[in-house]
């Protein structure tokens, strides 16, 4: 009967369907307590104690793993797999520095085991260290843990794991831009073998993302096409908004404002419809010309706030393109869209934008408004 229930809770666990492989390992547990195999009942302990850590219960986990341990002398050969799991629950109660020193132990049981788990458990320790604020230290434990699924043949977890280093790389600032390049154009490689397209469209954005806050606007905008062309079946149409947005604010930056404009209207129409909420990454502040602020890409509070961005990209590429009626009209869009989102940094830029445009215009008392507003 233990044979069967733990069956059943590992088949459930591969299901994704955690609690009913807790409740399968709960009852195998309190069976193994009337054997005589202490054995038995340590292996059926870990089975709980890890299920507990699946399901986000990682004190209850921790608790039943650490009875799961050999008593001295008898064999560890499933360590590796127990450290592991402690690490992880460690990782759960944001113990960042014990879990590390636990999926050290599993790395050092891992030599002998699968390019996989070895390549796990420094995704682990990589997490662990953004947790603890050390970027730098888990891009390295990324990209050790990429040259290991490439090595084992597994593009998908290769591409992850090189596009969490480039965001890792990205945040520590210690890295140069030639590196984070490169790293971008490996996981770039690995999307053209990754069967699944939801996944391949993601990291298409993720790698245009990178290659905008390393200001290699052409392949930004390359990558965003790739990514956009494989979200065209999506019944949800923000993950489309936020390319098309990304896809204008890329050829703002390459001055590109023809082809920005077309990109940055189709964003706006999307937007006009959107409700909810888009999630966009956000960029340092550009740096500004003739008055206007340059064009960015979107950063992350919302849909009104991503509708101000959206209409002052807009509002930017009608600017540059001398059409300053048009310019003026999609700043006030702006201004609204982050007055609604209490976006005071969109505001002052919005407004700033107005000034400039009203200026082109010739109503230089109505510029002089709007550049009093923005201060």
């Amino acid at each position: 009967e233990i044979e069967g229930l733990t069956r059943t809770g590992h088949r459930a666990l591969a299901l994704g369907d955690a609690g009913e492989a807790v409740g399968c390992f709960r009852k195998a547990l309190l069976l193994s307590g009337g054997t005589a195999s202490p054995r038995l009942r340590r292996a059926c302990a870990f089975n709980l104690g890890a299920a507990y850590v699946e399901t986000g219960k990682p004190e209850k986990g921790l608790e039943f793993l650490l009875q799961s341990q050999p008593s001295e002398g008898e064999s560890g050969e499933h360590m590796g797999d127990l450290y592991f799991n402690i690490g992880a629950a460690h990782e759960g109660l944001r113990d960042f520095p014990k879990a590390l020193e636990y999926f050290g132990k599993a790395a050092g049981h891992d030599r002998a085991a699968q390019a996989g788990s070895r390549a796990g458990t420094r995704v682990q320790m990589g997490c662990c260290y953004l947790g603890m604020r050390e970027p730098a230290r888990a891009a390295r434990c990324f990209l050790d843990a990429a040259r290991t699924y490439a090595t084992a043949a597994s593009p998908e977890a290769a591409a992850v794991a090189l596009s969490r280093a480039s965001g890792s790389m990205l945040q520590s600032r210690r890295f140069r831009a030639a590196e984070i390049a490169g790293v971008l154009a490996q996981c770039r490689s690995f999307c053209e073998s990754i069967p699944d397209p939801a996944l391949r469209g993601k990291l298409y954005n993720d790698i245009g993302l990178g290659y905008s806050q390393i200001r290699i606007f052409s392949l930004a905008a390359e990558s965003f096409e790739r990514a956009l062309a494989l979200c065209g079946g999506e019944p949800d149409r923000r993950r489309e908004a936020a390319l098309l947005q990304n896809l204008g604010a890329a050829h703002n930056a390459l001055c590109s404002f023809g082809t920005a404009l077309g990109w940055h209207r189709r964003a706006a129409a999307l937007h006009s419809r959107s409700h909810g909420y888009l999630l966009f990454l956000a960029l340092p502040d550009g740096p500004a010309r003739d008055g206007v602020p340059c064009s960015q890409i979107p950063g992350a509070l919302g849909n009104q706030r991503a509708q101000g961005q959206c209409f002052g990209n807009l509002a930017y590429a009608c600017s540059r393109l001398g059409n300053h009626e048009a310019a003026a009209e999609n700043y006030l869009h702006a201004l609204q869209a982050f007055r609604d989102a209490g976006d005071v940094q969109g505001q002052w830029q919005a407004c700033e934008g107005l000034g400039a445009a009203c200026f082109h215009l010739g109503d230089s008392q109505k510029a002089i408004g709007h550049y009093k507003e923005a201060l």
